[in-house]
């Protein structure tokens, strides 16, 4: 994990994209503080599921959720 301002990122985004392309995760810093953090495609699905971790319970059916989640955007006209 590298770690970078928000002004190092800003003029040198190439180097930083080239970076996470690599495999590499790059945080941002603003004011000393994290506030964002680059990750590649493929590591956005896993960082996800490993924060969830233990957060949702285990007795949830996947595809019920799912059907209920597009219920609520379904056109109604």
């Amino acid at each position: 994990m590298t770690t970078a301002t928000a002004t190092e990122v800003q003029n040198n985004f190439g180097r930083f994209l080239k970076m996470v392309q690599d495999g590499h995760e790059i945080v941002i810093i603003k004011n000393g503080s994290e506030v964002a953090r680059l990750i590649s495609r493929e590591k956005t699905v896993s960082f996800l599921s490993d924060s969830l971790v233990g957060v949702l319970s285990s007795d949830v059916d996947e595809k019920q959720a799912r059907a209920e989640r597009m219920k609520r955007y379904e056109n109604t006209d």
